[in-house]
């Protein structure tokens, strides 16, 4: 026998919670507007606790190096922009504190998270490393910059939260009547990139700042776009 509405109804309103909410109004939100930080952190927030975001980890923690970070629940202190501007111009440490400087970014940007188990620890780690997987990938800060790092996300971590980034740019490109075949010409390349590299997960990056960008990229076998 089936259930009656009213209890259906009764069984939805318990199964979508505050911050389910609040991820959907930030999908729709950033459906209108690419640029919205808030609603980013509201979607990953929806997703966090989500089955999908824990497949998402298990498949990570298949990869030694990463698995060894989840572990250690590894989180580099907040960078000096001083000291790094001091280090050799082709260091990833110098590149790193010249793009925040020129793009007047702050390296604590993101809104703050506790670290309690293997999600909060993700979720901590990606917004910490965010620009530097901008500097190593060569992918800018403008839209299209953003849409290829979040193919190499999805690439790399099979980000919940990169599909649902990915869906939302989908379909404002769809709501402006624009042209699909470019967005999937860069999210081809970004989700390329992504598949061919080494794990970025996987880098403890801050503890070797003075390493020449050319040599991260070597060794993660990254091959920046022309």
């Amino acid at each position: 026998m089936s259930k009656p509405d009213s209890i259906i109804d009764a069984d939805i309103s318990r199964s979508v919670t505050p911050e389910l909410l609040k991820g959907l109004q930030g999908f729709v939100a950033f459906i209108d507007d690419g640029t919205d930080i808030e609603a980013v952190f509201d979607i990953a927030a929806a997703l966090v606790n989500h089955e999908v975001s824990a497949a998402a980890i298990t498949y990570l923690k298949s990869h030694p190096e990463i698995s060894q970070l989840f572990e250690e629940q590894y989180i580099a202190p907040t960078p000096n922009l001083e000291a790094l501007l001091k280090l050799p111009s082709d260091s990833l440490g110098f590149a790193y504190a010249s793009h925040m400087r020129a793009a007047n970014l702050n390296p604590e940007f993101y809104r703050k998270v506790e670290l309690t188990d293997d999600a909060s620890y993700l979720t901590l780690r990606m917004r910490q490393t965010h620009d530097i997987w901008h500097i190593v990938t060569g992918f800018g800060i403008d839209s299209i910059g953003e849409i290829r790092l979040q193919a190499f996300t999805l690439a790399q971590n099979r980000s919940p939260l990169a599909v649902m980034l990915i869906a939302a740019i989908t379909l404002n490109t769809i709501k402006m009547n624009s042209d699909l075949n470019p967005l999937v010409r860069v999210l081809q390349q970004g989700y390329d990139l992504g598949y061919q590299a080494k794990p970025f997960l996987g880098q403890k990056w801050e503890e070797a700042w003075e390493k020449p960008l050319a040599d991260w990229r070597s060794e993660l076998n990254v091959t920046p776009l022309i």
